[in-house]
C-alpha cells in the first residue's frame, strides 16, 4: 500500500488538543487514498467545531477539501487574525443558544443566570445531546472532547477549565457575549422565560415573611418557579458582579 505525505501545523489554543511534544510545530502526517481534511484534522485529536480556518498550500478551504500529497496546511481556532482572501466560512455564525452536557450543571445555571438560553439535563446522553444540538441549532458546551467529534454537530466548544465560574468568562469570551448578558430573564431550574406576574396570583405559593416583605414577583412560564428578588437575588448579583471583575483582571494584566 502507498502512503502519502502532508504536513499540518495548528495555530492558538488548537494545541490544547495536541500530544506536548508537537505543539506549536509542524507535523508530519501518513496517509492513504485521499481523506477529507476534516478527517484529517481530527485524526490529530482536534475538534472540527474547534477549528474556524484552513490553509491549505496558502489558499482557504472548507471541510470538504481532500488531502494531497505534499499538502502544507496551518489549522487556525476561532480566535485567528489571519487576513486571507478569498476567504471560505467553514460554518454559519451561530444564535447564542446552548446545550450544556452532563458535567457541567453549574455551567448551565450561570448562564441562565446571565440571560442566556441554556439546555441542560443530567440524564443526556451523548447521543442525546448531539440530537438535540442538530434539531435545535445550538451551541455544545462540553468537556469531553469525543463529544464534539459527532459529524451532525456543527457548533461547539471545549471548556478548558474545571472551575464553574471560569467556564462562564470561557463562554463570555469564546462566542463574544459580554454585552449581551441579560440577568435574570431565565429560570435557573428549567431554562424557562421568567415573566412579572401580580402578587395576587402566587399568594397561595408565598411564605408570611414573604408576603410582607416583598411585592415584586415573577414566574417561569414553562415550569411555574416564583421568583422575587430577596437574598438569593443579591447573591446572584454578587456573582455576576465577581466574574466581571475576574474578567477586568484579565483584560489588565494582558495589557
Amino acid at each position: 500500500m502507498s502512503f502519502y505525505i502532508a504536513y499540518f501545523r495548528f495555530h492558538g489554543e488548537l494545541n490544547d488538543f495536541l500530544p506536548r511534544t508537537v505543539r506549536e510545530r509542524q507535523v508530519r502526517y501518513e496517509f492513504d487514498r485521499n481523506p477529507s481534511i476534516k478527517d484529517s484534522i481530527e485524526a490529530h485529536g482536534v475538534p472540527h467545531t474547534e477549528v474556524d480556518l484552513i490553509i491549505a498550500n496558502g489558499l482557504s478551504v472548507g471541510f470538504d477539501y481532500h488531502l494531497a500529497d505534499g499538502d502544507e496546511v496551518e489549522v487556525y481556532p476561532v480566535s485567528n487574525n489571519v487576513g486571507i482572501s478569498p476567504r471560505i466560512n467553514l460554518r454559519e455564525e451561530p444564535a447564542p443558544v446552548f446545550i450544556v452536557d452532563v458535567n457541567l450543571g453549574k455551567l448551565a445555571r450561570l448562564l441562565r443566570m446571565s440571560g442566556f438560553d441554556a439546555v441542560f439535563r443530567n440524564d443526556y446522553s451523548d447521543h442525546d445531546v448531539a440530537r438535540i444540538a442538530r434539531e435545535q441549532q445550538r451551541i455544545v458546551l462540553t468537556r469531553d472532547r469525543r463529544l464534539l467529534r459527532h459529524r451532525i454537530i456543527t457548533h461547539g466548544y471545549w471548556i478548558r477549565s474545571s472551575e464553574p465560574r471560569t467556564q462562564l468568562i470561557e463562554v463570555l469570551d469564546r462566542f463574544d457575549l459580554w454585552e449581551s448578558i441579560s440577568p435574570f430573564n431565565r429560570c435557573l431550574e428549567c431554562n424557562g422565560i421568567i415573566q412579572s406576574v401580580p402578587k395576587e396570583d402566587v399568594l397561595d405559593r408565598l411564605e408570611p415573611k414573604t408576603v410582607l416583605y416583598y411585592d415584586e414577583f415573577f414566574k417561569c412560564s414553562d415550569c411555574g418557579k416564583v421568583y422575587w428578588k430577596g437574598t438569593h437575588y443579591d447573591h446572584m448579583n454578587s456573582v455576576l458582579d465577581e466574574v466581571r471583575s475576574l474578567q477586568d483582571d484579565r483584560v489588565i494584566d494582558s495589557t
